[in-house]
């Protein structure tokens, strides 16, 4: 199916119904089909299915599901885990929390399914520690799950047992990646692990493990329930399904927007009404500020794993950051590099030193104070750091800094004279009413 086919609500159907949380409004949707159909197949014939269906990793790297189920090792007796990844900390990344808010009962659904098809009768949903409103929902749904027989001993009489611990993080980026997420849930310092060998071999308790972010296993009830071909009938060949489109920053009706893989920004931006005031469009994130950037002339690439990836990029999360004219690329980045420096965990030399030395080198030129061989040192210090981490953190480091260097390169240079918020008032860029405290102490009496 082409991408002119508009919106395609799958897992956003019941985001209006004014219950869409609760087990009553999923079940009067047709919910929990999926898993009354998976308990009837085999185990290998789900896994068999969801490759057929194409569904790849939702959570940024784009790896095939299936795929990544057929990976654990032979059945030896002992015990084996599904880890469900919903630390979602990428900045610009918001479509796991408001699925897991709106309708937790796909995710467990997809638990339940995901966790016969694989052999595991004990599976973790890890959420980002800051959302405690999404970690007391899940706990709820998770408990009307268990009362009404999907969880639990002996699910719907098929002899299948299943138990589900919902874990808060203590907030930490480097906890996205998902072998520092399981030693977190270890309950140690939330690391990247040395690999191999992979979580399927290795992972929770030195055990076989799946980790799969919250999208991908929240997919896998309609794949069974209504088909592999149903799926595959939306997207690409290669990059088969529906996705969640996060719209945020200069649109005028940011937000959520679900759609066959494909789909381009500018077919996006128009249902969304479109950039901010009519203003032109400058850059763009297409999976998060962890991936190079595009600008105006990529508004027809079309939103899949192979198309942004031939176009310099990644679709990583499908976190559209949307930038007008009035932006500073400077800025943007110098604050997603702050972040990132703040965030890196420190276990290796490369993403610790180097993303601290970005974000200096950075500072400067935003301050309008950089010296000749700025813009040199900050390529070569990107140059030191790809390839060379850890993890994918100080790769997704250097991207917005090496792609911004490459299409707005003159902004750099403007930054050995003069102070970015000169150049670009913060102000005019501002979402919000930009109104300093002062004024607005003033505006009420001072109180």
């Amino acid at each position: 199916m082409s991408s002119d086919v508009g919106l395609a609500p799958v897992l956003t159907s019941l985001w209006d119904h004014p219950q869409s949380w609760t087990l009553k409004t999923y079940l009067d949707n047709g919910g929990y089909q999926g898993l009354r159909q998976a308990l009837t197949m085999a185990p290998a014939d789900i896994v068999q299915a969801v490759k057929d269906s194409g569904l790849r990793g939702r959570g940024g790297a784009g790896f095939p599901t299936g795929m990544k189920w057929g990976f654990l090792p032979p059945d030896d007796g002992g015990p084996r885990y599904l880890v469900v990844n919903a630390d979602e900390s990428e900045p610009g990344t918001c479509k796991d929390i408001p699925l897991m808010m709106a309708t937790p009962q796909y995710l467990i659904e997809g638990v339940a399914i995901t966790s016969f098809a694989i052999g595991c009768t004990h599976a973790f949903i890890y959420v980002r520690g800051e959302v405690v409103h999404v970690y007391r929902r899940l706990l709820n749904a998770v408990e009307e799950a268990y009362a009404a027989g999907y969880l639990g001993k002996n699910i719907l009489g098929s002899g299948f047992d299943l138990d589900v611990t919902v874990h808060a993080g203590a907030g930490a980026y480097i906890c996205g990646e998902e072998t520092a997420l399981l030693d977190s849930l270890e309950g140690r310092r939330g690391q990247p692990r040395l690999k191999p060998p992979f979580p399927a071999v290795a992972g929770l308790y030195a055990r076989p493990t799946v980790v799969n972010n919250v999208e991908s296993v929240a997919s896998v009830p309609q794949i069974i329930a209504q088909g592999a071909q149903w799926f595959t009938s939306m997207g690409t060949e290669k990059s088969a399904g529906h996705g969640i489109f996060s719209l945020s920053g200069h649109v005028e009706r940011p937000g959520q927007y679900e759609a066959p893989l494909g789909i381009t920004l500018r077919e996006l931006l128009g249902m969304a009404g479109g950039m901010r005031g009519g203003r032109p469009l400058k850059f763009w994130t297409p999976g998060g500020s962890s991936t190079p950037l595009f600008t105006d002339e990529h508004l027809d690439v079309p939103l899949d794993y192979e198309s942004v990836g031939a176009a310099g990029s990644m679709l990583g999360t499908r976190a559209l950051q949307i930038f007008d004219d009035t932006t500073s690329v400077v800025r943007a980045v110098t604050r997603w590099t702050e972040f990132y420096a703040h965030e890196s965990c420190g276990k290796c030399t490369p993403c610790r030193e180097g993303t601290y030395w970005l974000k200096q080198v950075l500072r400067r030129i935003e301050a309008g104070q950089g010296t000749p061989g700025d813009i040199e040192k900050l390529l070569d210090l990107c140059d030191n750091i790809l390839g060379r981490a850890f993890c994918a953190l100080g790769d997704g480091a250097t991207s917005c800094i090496t792609s911004a260097i490459k299409y707005f390169r003159e902004e750099f240079e403007a930054g050995m004279h003069t102070p970015a918020a000169e150049l670009f008032p913060p102000q005019r860029t501002a979402l919000f009413d930009y109104t300093p405290r002062t004024t607005a102490l003033t505006a009420v009496g001072g109180h």
